[in-house]
C-alpha cells in the first residue's frame, strides 16, 4: 500500500501557511478551475488524504500530508519555512 507514495510519483505542493484546505488544494493542482467547484467535485470524485477517502472541502492539509487525486496526481504538502 505504501509503495504508491514513492517519491518519483509524488509532486510537492508547497504552501507558505500552516495549512490549506482541501478545496484550495484542488484549485492549486488545477483539478478544478474555481473554489466554488470543490463541493461538486468531491461529491462526484473520490479523493484520498493520507490514504483515507475524504469529501470535506474544508479539511485542513498540513505539512507532510499526502493527497491523492485519481486522474490528477499525488501530492505531498510541504510547508515552506520562513527565512
Amino acid at each position: 500500500m505504501f509503495e504508491i507514495w514513492r517519491k518519483k510519483y509524488v509532486e510537492e505542493l508547497i504552501i507558505d501557511t500552516e495549512y490549506i484546505t482541501l478545496g484550495q488544494a484542488l484549485k492549486l493542482t488545477d483539478t478544478i478551475s474555481s473554489g466554488g467547484m470543490a463541493k461538486w467535485f468531491l461529491s462526484e470524485h473520490t479523493v484520498f488524504v493520507n490514504g483515507e477517502e475524504e469529501d470535506r472541502r474544508g479539511r485542513k492539509l498540513r505539512d507532510g500530508d499526502l493527497l491523492n487525486i485519481p486522474g490528477t496526481g499525488r501530492f505531498k504538502i510541504v510547508e515552506q519555512q520562513g527565512e
